[in-house]
């Protein structure tokens, strides 16, 4: 059973160069949400495997152990469960995957409620009177609708039509919920952080998704990847203004001026090769899960 766990936590070691190739991708939206589902699965998969390695712990309840004393005095024999020592280790790894997973959740609550903080949204905009150049899809909140955040000093940085361009990225945001799915991803590499970078490739296409957006709305391409790359050199690299930062805001930019390069690359390759992973990681759980059962019920007293 254990090779059958171990199979779901290295697979994202093959999602990596899909992920890789699937940042390309000519349908952004589409690419982000499968990615984060497969990493999802992956994760929950993984986590699946090592709780069942865990609870062959029970082999040490008295009742298990008296029983197979008996078991084994009248000639029977017991598959032999998973050391202790690995199934010890196991749950020390389950505890540390619990922690992490609720600093997650805590960071994102704690950045909603953050941002909600800073005032009410007369409609569904909420200008600041901040220089640093900032914009943020806020995402709801305890019943709060979302809504998006601009600084002055961005306003002051950019065009109006430039303003059209930040505007239209943010609210696509929101409509299309990419607060849910990088929160998935998230959520996935604090299971496993061989995800992290499946994590990166997820929130690159969210954004490379807001600009495709936000291109159609202003019908002008060649303007959002100005502002794209503005916006990124006036915040210096921040990852708070718009998502951009470091080699993503090259990409980003590449896929606007030259949208024929992200067309040429097919879909269909990193789609099919991200599923066939995702359903190996739940063939392999199944495995695990039908393992556990038989080492159960043979281990189980009274039968």
């Amino acid at each position: 059973m254990v090779w059958l766990v171990l199979v779901p936590l290295l697979l994202p070691l093959l999602l990596w160069p899909l992920a890789r190739l699937t940042a390309g991708s000519a349908r952004p939206e589409r690419a982000a949400r499968a990615l984060a589902l497969v990493a999802s699965i992956t994760a929950a998969s993984g986590l699946t495997g090592l709780i069942l390695v865990a609870a062959t712990l029970a082999d040490d309840i008295p009742s298990v152990v008296a029983y197979s004393h008996r078991a084994r005095s009248l000639g029977h024999v017991l598959p032999e469960p998973i050391p202790d020592a690995v199934a010890i280790a196991v749950t020390v790894l389950l505890a540390l995957i619990a922690g992490r997973a609720v600093v997650e959740l805590r960071r994102h609550r704690l950045v909603a409620r953050d941002l909600h903080a800073i005032g009410p949204a007369p409609h569904w905009l909420l200008v600041v009177d901040w220089d640093s150049p900032r914009a943020v899809a806020v995402p709801p909140h305890r019943g709060r609708r979302g809504h998006v955040l601009v600084t002055s000093g961005l306003l002051r940085l950019l065009s109006p039509r430039e303003q059209a361009a930040v505007l239209a990225h943010e609210r696509a945001h929101l409509r299309r919920r990419h607060y849910r799915t990088t929160a998935l991803a998230a959520a996935a590499a604090a299971v496993n952080p061989l995800l992290r970078p499946v994590e990166s490739v997820v929130r690159l296409l969210a954004e490379r998704s807001a600009d495709e957006d936000a291109a159609r709305e202003v019908a002008d391409r060649r303007l959002v990847a100005q502002t794209v790359a503005k916006v990124a050199i006036a915040a210096h690299g921040s990852a708070d203004a718009l998502g951009f930062g470091g080699s993503n805001t090259r990409r980003r930019v590449e896929a606007l001026v030259l949208p024929q390069v992200g067309r040429l690359r097919s879909v269909a390759a990193p789609d099919a090769g991200a599923a066939l992973l995702g359903a190996a990681a739940l063939l392999a759980t199944a495995a695990a899960c039908i393992g556990f059962v038989e080492l159960l019920l043979a281990w189980l007293p009274g039968r």
